[in-house]
Formats: structure tokens, C-alpha cells, sequence
């Protein structure tokens, strides 16, 4: 191979190692930060945070690297309250989320990869049984070593809590599936502790008896928890779920508000589960949301498999089944033990924007139905997880029937599920696929669409708006080409989409109601258009927006997006960041998705990252008392003389520099 070639199939590789997704090192506690244009008064004294992965251990360029690997760092603007709340000061302020993982390899400086395997090996087909067994052995092997004497963080639990934040019951948590959620401190994303579905870490009360997971041998799988938990805003319910490689392969937690108590919630009936089996999940997946409404809970058992006993045959841990089927398992919220399931094509789902209960009467009979709608970013293959990793998407090495062969897109879809009269109440046992219906299942759009997201308190309800992220200029396909960079933030109006689509259907899973492209939409002048879009400034790039209401607003989308936005034009010739290159937060009307109202100017760049939250100024300051806080280690050990320390040391230097 050549020189040239050589670097060019290194840069490919590090396409999300490298500019704006390069990771950064440097935190800052609360910082004053300038800013341009009014910042709305809703704001004040809340706090925006995103979560995303900076992988801290990163001196051996050429190694794997996938987009969803990477240390949790948390990067927030905090709107401080300034002459008694008549002027508000932006700070910026970001910290990694000091995870077992982080704090033993910020102890551990021999290491040059991460302690926890990439997942681009994992998904790479081409990655031998030998090399993902080596890779597992050396992570299994510095997990132990933590545990043993000179170690200053034993690794307890392998999460790195870089996917997404919330807020519950007086508790923002970052979250990763591969462990519980972890407590943070507002406002200076400070690291207090895990989360077990009982009490935090460094919390001032005890409770001894078992949270996620419960007792026994399998119990550290049992507390995975998904990285999208869902928070009731009616009830302050925590729903979640646990994504395991054991039969039943699912459990489900729903964590009830004990913290903050409200009078018009005390009426509430809330009933505590943890870990409950949801029955019928077929095999160990990659499972990374579900959907909610107000009385059911949505299972996704989709034909992405996540299963290491795999490598015993021979097969990719993660493997997506082209010629499989997508299931969807449907229950009433507190009875995970009476699904019903629905099947239908294959496709890929990483987020769900919203769900809700409806009633609707059979016109041939006149009955009334019970059904549960979704709305999700629904990808025809599992491109994106290899794409993310640089890497190729593997050809299907077997037939696909025809009727299951679909165009690469990701588009926002609309389900619906109607489900046997009786199940509002949970009295009915479940039924066989075969009798279960879907009565709808199409795009609501044509564009690309995902990273969705909604006013909080219109979820698990009928909501009119729900906001995302799209690309203009190419097709979702040619964008998983290379590292995928959002230039567009879109409005979507699903109920007017819907009411189309119910009156003249498109056809079943291939059908669209909107099939405009985004250069269409953005060359309509309609102002009732149901798709709006904010297109950003050439070679700006933004990144997942949330929505903040207005204070006694007109309407649902009465508010604004925060988003964090950086210009490429920063970046040097050779496509990398400098030490100086600063991103922006910018304000931006939801209502009419053109005006930036307000933009903030941060002392440095936010890396393009994963999900984030808005805390408002009530959870800031009604966040339970904290006992202690993790801290960084001292990157010494104990000093000991005898000889027996100094040649167990010695040998323990030995081990990290063998598996650096």
C-alpha cells in the first residue's frame, strides 16, 4: 500500500476521530460566556446539557473506532440569574462523567486504547473469532486488575454514561445501556453515583436492599439499562427498560416520584416495579429505545442481534438479519406479563419521537377499538451502526424476499396498533402475531429524519409537533457515505401528516404521505406548511435540539431550540480542529423556525455528540441533597518498602504496559 493510500484509509477510519467529532480533553468549571440578541426570560435559571462520548484514551490512532464509543462528557449552558432576576448571565460549563471506567484509566496513564473493546469491532464483519476473544480477555483482565491491590478505582461496573441526561424525582442522570443510569449535580455536572432505582450514590439517606438487577449471579446484566428512559409528565413515573444476553432477555423497571410530591399527583395510583420480565423477546438485540403513552409500554424486538455467545459459532456479535422480522410488543403499562405482539418487515429503530392511546369505531361494526400509536425514525438496514464505525454495511449472504427489499432511508413512520378490546384494563390474556393488526404503518415524510424530540409535557399524549434533525443536499444514503453532519433542524406537524394519511393511505411500510424532498420544502412559502425547516448557514453544523415553552405560550410549538451549532470554516487544511476553534448555543423560534433569537458564545467547542435535556430552573433547585461527590484520583500509589509491594508493583506495571 501506498503512502498516500495509507493515509487516506486512515483518515476514513478516523472520520469520527477528526474535526468537530474529535474528542476534547479540556473541562471547564461554570464560565461566563458572551452572547448576542435577548435571551428569553423562560430560560433563566435553567440549564441546557448534552451528553456525548470523548474518548479519553486515544493514543493509538489506528485503532477501531466507533461514533458511540467514548468517555460520557456533559457540556451545558447555565442561564444564571443575575440583579434579582432581571438579567441573565450564560456560563458554560463541562466535565466527564467520572464513571468506574474513566477514573481507572485516567489512574492507568500506560493505557493506550480504552479499557472497554470499540464497537466497531464488534459489528465488523470481518473481525476474526481470535481478535474479538483477545479484545474481551484484555478488558476482563484490567477489570480484575482494578480490583487488586494498587489500584485506585476497581471497576465495578463497565458503563460510560455517554448517550443521554434526564431528569427524575430530584435526579438529573446520564445513561448508557451497558449499566444504571448515574447521577449528576446541577449546575456543575459534578459526578455523584450511580443510580440503582432506589437511591444514588453519595446520597444523604441508605437503602440496603436490592435496585436494578436484584441478587444473584446475573444480576450485574439485569441493571443495563436503556439509554432513553422515559419520564411521565403526568404521573413523574420513571419507566425503563433492561436489554440482556439471558432468557427472558428483557426486564422492566417503573420507578414512582417519591421526592417531589404535587397536590394534583397525589391522587395518582403508582406502583413500583423492578426488573420485571417482559415475556416473549426471542433472543439477546441490540435494543436502544422504546416507546410509552399513557397506558401501554412498546417493545421493540427488532432483527438487530447483539448476542456474544454468537462467537461460539462462529457468527458477528452484532448482526442484522435483512430477511428477519421487526416485532413490536405491546402491554399495558403495569403488566409487562401480558404482551401482545405485532410482526411485520425488518428495519432498524434507535429512537422513538412519541406514543399514544387512541380510541377509534370500526365502521363495519361500530365498535370502539383501543390502539396505540408510535411515531419513529425507522431505517430500512442497519447501515448506520456500521457506518458510524467506518465500516462498510455487510451484503446480505442470503435471499431477501422481495416484498421485504426497501430503498436506504431513515424516515420519521407512523404506527398504529389496534389491540384486543379488553387490554386497556389488562384483563386480557395475549394473543398469537398472526391475530394482531396493524392498522397503519408509514412515512409521514420522505426526508431524512432522526435525533427526534418534543415538548415534554406533550408526551405520551396526541402531541401536534415533534422536532428533528435532517441533512440537505444529498440523500440519507451517500450521508452515511462519511460522517453524518445535521445542517437541518426540522418541524414536523404529525397530526396534520397523520390526519392525511388516514384519509387517502399510503401503502402499507413502503408508502409516504409527504414525499417532497428537502429542496422542495425549503423552497415552499407556505406558512402552514406541516414540515419547517431551519436550514444553518454553509459549513455550519448543528446538532440535536430541545424545546423550551414559552411562559403562558398560544400554541404547542410556542417556544424555542436550543441547539449547539459550530462552523466549519475554523477547521485547517487538513480538516482538524485548532486549539482555538469555539462553538456556539444558539436560540431558535420554534414557531417560525427561522429567527435565531439569541446566540451564545462558549469558550470552546462541544464536539458532535449524542442527546441532551433542559433543565428548568424548578429542577435545578429541587434536586435532592447530595453526601458526597466522586472525585479524580491522586495518580499516586501507596508508598510501601518492602520488597514483596515493590515486585508486586513492578509485575502490575508490567501487565498495564502488556495490555496498553
Amino acid at each position: 500500500m501506498s503512502v498516500v493510500n495509507y493515509w487516506e484509509s486512515l483518515m476514513v477510519l478516523l472520520r469520527y476521530l477528526s474535526g468537530n467529532f474529535a474528542p476534547i480533553h479540556r473541562v471547564q468549571p461554570l464560565t461566563p460566556c458572551g452572547y448576542s440578541g435577548v435571551i428569553p426570560a423562560e430560560l433563566a435559571g435553567g440549564e441546557y446539557v448534552r451528553n456525548g462520548g470523548s474518548p479519553l484514551v486515544n493514543g493509538e490512532l489506528g485503532r477501531d473506532a466507533h461514533w458511540f464509543d467514548g468517555d460520557g462528557m456533559l457540556s451545558g449552558v447555565l442561564f444564571r440569574k443575575q440583579d434579582q432576576g432581571h438579567h441573565v448571565e450564560p456560563e458554560f460549563v463541562n466535565q466527564y462523567v467520572l464513571t468506574d471506567v474513566y477514573l481507572s484509566s485516567l489512574a492507568t496513564p500506560a493505557l493506550e486504547t480504552p479499557i472497554l473493546p470499540s464497537i466497531a469491532i464488534l459489528v465488523n464483519p470481518l473481525s476474526s473469532v481470535f481478535a474479538i476473544t483477545l479484545r474481551i480477555l484484555r478488558t476482563l483482565l484490567l477489570v480484575a486488575l482494578s480490583h487488586l491491590p494498587g489500584s485506585q478505582q476497581a471497576i465495578k461496573r463497565i458503563s460510560v454514561a455517554n448517550t443521554a441526561v434526564l431528569y427524575h424525582d430530584g435526579r438529573a442522570l446520564a445513561t448508557c445501556e451497558s449499566g444504571p443510569p448515574m447521577r449528576i449535580s446541577l449546575p456543575g455536572l459534578e459526578t455523584v453515583g450511580w443510580f440503582n432505582g432506589r437511591q444514588s450514590e453519595g446520597e444523604t439517606s441508605l437503602d440496603g436492599r436490592p435496585g436494578f438487577g436484584g441478587e444473584g449471579l446475573l444480576s450485574f446484566m439485569k441493571e443495563w439499562t436503556t439509554g432513553h428512559p422515559r419520564v411521565d409528565p403526568k404521573s413523574s413515573e420513571l419507566l425503563l427498560y433492561h436489554s440482556t444476553f439471558a432468557p427472558p432477555y428483557v426486564h422492566y423497571s417503573i420507578i414512582p416520584a417519591t421526592w417531589t410530591q404535587r397536590s394534583e399527583k397525589a391522587t395518582l395510583v403508582q406502583i413500583k416495579l423492578l426488573n420485571a420480565p417482559v415475556s416473549g423477546v426471542r433472543s439477546a438485540k441490540m435494543m436502544h429505545d422504546f416507546g410509552v403513552s399513557s397506558n401501554h409500554t412498546i417493545i421493540l424486538d427488532l432483527p438487530l442481534s447483539l448476542d456474544p455467545m454468537k462467537l461460539l459459532k462462529n457468527e458477528p456479535v452484532v448482526d442484522y438479519d435483512p430477511s428477519g422480522i421487526s416485532r413490536f410488543g405491546v402491554f399495558p403499562r403495569y403488566r409487562p406479563d401480558r404482551v401482545h405482539w405485532f410482526e411485520t418487515n425488518p428495519c432498524c429503530i434507535f429512537h422513538t419521537a412519541n406514543s399514544w392511546d387512541s380510541t377509534i369505531e370500526d365502521s363495519a361494526t361500530g365498535q370502539q377499538l383501543s390502539t396505540v400509536n408510535m411515531l419513529a425514525c425507522r431505517l430500512t438496514s442497519a447501515a448506520l451502526v456500521f457506518s458510524a464505525g467506518c465500516l462498510a454495511t455487510p451484503i446480505p449472504t442470503g435471499p431477501v424476499p422481495s416484498y421485504q427489499q426497501e430503498e436506504e432511508q431513515c424516515r420519521l413512520y407512523y404506527y398504529q396498533f389496534q389491540l384486543p378490546s379488553s387490554t386497556m384494563t389488562g384483563c386480557q390474556a395475549p394473543t398469537s402475531e398472526k391475530k394482531n393488526f396493524i392498522r397503519h404503518q408509514w412515512a409521514l415524510a420522505a426526508i431524512p429524519f432522526e435525533f427526534p424530540s418534543l415538548r415534554d409535557s406533550a408526551s405520551m399524549s396526541a402531541a401536534r409537533y415533534i422536532y428533528g434533525c435532517s441533512v440537505s443536499g444529498t440523500t440519507f444514503g451517500a450521508a452515511l457515505g462519511r460522517a453524518v453532519k445535521i445542517d437541518s433542524l426540522v418541524k414536523v406537524d404529525v397530526e396534520t401528516l397523520v390526519k392525511r394519511g388516514e384519509s387517502c393511505p399510503p401503502a402499507q411500510i413502503t408508502g409516504c404521505v409527504d414525499c417532497r424532498s428537502m429542496e422542495d420544502i425549503l423552497a415552499s412559502k407556505d406558512p402552514n406548511d406541516p414540515i419547517q425547516v431551519f436550514k444553518t448557514p454553509p459549513g455550519w453544523y448543528a446538532q440535536e435540539s430541545r424545546f423550551v415553552p414559552r411562559a403562558n405560550g398560544e400554541s404547542e410549538d410556542d417556544g424555542w431550540l436550543l441547539s449547539y451549532v459550530f462552523d466549519e470554516s475554523q477547521l485547517d487544511d487538513d480538516g482538524e480542529c485548532p486549539l482555538g476553534a469555539k462553538s456556539e448555543l444558539w436560540i431558535i423560534d420554534a414557531k417560525n423556525m427561522t429567527d435565531v433569537v439569541a446566540r451564545i458564545y462558549l469558550p470552546q467547542r462541544v464536539p458532535y455528540g449524542l442527546h441532551g435535556h433542559w433543565f428548568s430552573e424548578e429542577n435545578v433547585q429541587g434536586q435532592r441533597p447530595i453526601q458526597s461527590i466522586r472525585c479524580l484520583p491522586l495518580n499516586q500509589r501507596k508508598d510501601q518498602s518492602s520488597f514483596g509491594w515493590k515486585a508486586w508493583i513492578a509485575l502490575r506495571g508490567g501487565l498495564e504496559s502488556w495490555l496498553r
